[in-house]
């Protein structure tokens, strides 16, 4: 199917309007839908629902449903990884993040300052609290403001915001629901044992 456009997005920069895209990726998780122009990624929009499909594991198959013709490079870059993410967790890493153009990560802020640490310095398979990526961001007595940055997340996976948990263990909120937020970890856990083992993804 041909991309889907959306030009009356107005620009992150406040100059002409994107030409917005979108693709789609069924996964797993249910389909995933990908927004975004030739500046960058606007927003990962996940499934809603309260439970994971029946046998929803990382060994299916993974396919662009619309889309896929004439696709800017953020969006190509980011079905990309996030296909990998699901089905070759260790070439993540390899893989050019894309970039990002909404408004919430061009504003110098700290929401902005957090989401860019956890991208950076929470890796595949761990996780931290809230007060700890808050430490990590530079402000240590601002966990609650963490929790805000995690509910206006616009790009989630990529920017790990499943894996910030309560300080208690407990797994926490979930803009795609706990269940999903619960298969994440769960999916990083069991690929980065599997990894350690010395086993295929």
């Amino acid at each position: 199917m041909a991309s889907r456009l959306a030009p009356k997005v107005s620009s992150k920069q406040g100059g002409s309007p994107c030409e917005e895209k979108q693709v789609v990726l069924l996964s797993p998780l249910g389909r995933i839908e990908i927004w975004g122009c030739e500046k960058g990624v606007h927003e990962i929009k996940l499934p809603k629902r309260s439970l994971l499909p029946a046998g929803a594991e990382p060994s299916g198959g993974c396919e662009v449903s619309e889309g896929s013709e004439e696709l800017p490079e953020p969006l190509r870059q980011c079905r990309a990884w996030l296909r990998a993410y699901f089905w070759e967790p260790a070439s993540t890493g390899t893989l050019p993040v894309p970039a990002f153009h909404h408004p919430l990560l061009q504003r110098d802020s700290f929401t902005r300052q957090v989401l860019w640490t956890l991208l950076n310095d929470v890796k595949f398979g761990e996780a931290v609290s809230y007060k700890q990526l808050a430490d990590l961001a530079g402000n240590s007595r601002a966990a609650r403001a963490v929790g805000g940055a995690m509910r206006s997340n616009p790009i989630p996976i990529i920017i790990p915001c499943h894996r910030v948990i309560r300080s208690s263990g407990d797994s926490g909120n979930y803009g795609g629901g706990q269940p999903m937020k619960e298969w994440l970890l769960s999916h990083e856990k069991l690929q980065k044992e599997k990894l350690a083992h010395g086993g295929s993804c």
